[in-house]
């Protein structure tokens, strides 16, 4: 049975695990998304298909809506339904194995392993998966953090989520955050953040949440403006008192 393969390439080129890397050169070629003639993301995996010699087919890919929809759940299905369909067009023209390379790790806050899932319903594939270093770890060792306090738990949420898991949890990761909804939440926090961490375009921020916010906010502009693009996480903990 031919292999579909999820590799995790971690945050930047350099993450890329031998495990990884010998996931990579294995296949006959990578599906990637297109999302236009400007997509850093897509370059970043077609230069690291031409440095292991693997071809890297685009896919265009399919509109979704992203100004908070109604029915969220509903938009991501159908979003996820007309990728599905797409990759499976590729799959069924070409044959031999293929990967999906996936930005940090597949197991946080990415459709890809839910989209491979779906692939395998309808065609014949064994799905294999190789983690990468995720925008978690990395935001822990940028800022020399862990996570979590000595037997204590930590909530990885998104910004959607945050203003109801935070009455709930001292300590949270927040990935999902274009608006950093943090800055509404009442009470005394400190906050680690970082954007597009592991590349040239990095930025860091820590301090305490009123006092560093619109730091946050300009960071985040200035990261976008350099890169074309912008992924942030960042860790909230409730001051005690």
């Amino acid at each position: 049975m031919r292999r579909l393969r999820v590799v995790g390439i971690g945050c930047a080129p350099e993450h890329l695990t031998r495990e990884a890397a010998a996931a990579l050169a294995s296949v006959d070629y990578v599906i990637a998304a297109d999302k236009g003639p400007d997509d850093p993301l897509l370059a970043v995996r077609r230069a690291l298909c031409e440095e292991y010699g693997v071809p890297l087919v685009a896919v265009p890919d399919p509109e979704r809506d992203r100004d908070d929809p109604a029915d969220y759940p509903r938009a991501v299905r159908d979003w996820h339904a007309a990728r599905v369909a797409a990759y499976l067009e590729v799959l069924e023209e070409r044959p031999g194995d293929a990967a999906f390379l996936v930005w940090g790790d597949p197991a946080f806050y990415d459709s890809t392993l839910r989209i491979a899932e779906q692939l395998a319903e309808r065609t014949p594939l064994a799905v294999d998966v190789l983690p990468g270093i995720s925008a978690i770890q990395l935001l822990a060792a940028r800022h020399g953090l862990v996570l979590h306090g000595v037997g204590r738990p930590f909530l990885v949420t998104t910004g959607r989520r945050l203003a109801a898991d935070a009455q709930t949890h001292d300590e949270l990761v927040v990935f999902l955050d274009g608006g950093f909804r943090a800055r509404e939440l009442p009470g005394e926090w400190q906050v680690w953040w970082g954007a597009n961490l592991g590349t040239a375009s990095e930025r860091l921020v820590a301090g305490a949440l009123r006092e560093v916010a619109e730091e946050v906010l300009a960071a985040r502009a200035a990261a976008g403006a350099e890169a074309g693009w912008v992924m942030d996480t960042y860790l909230l903990r409730r001051c005690p008192g």
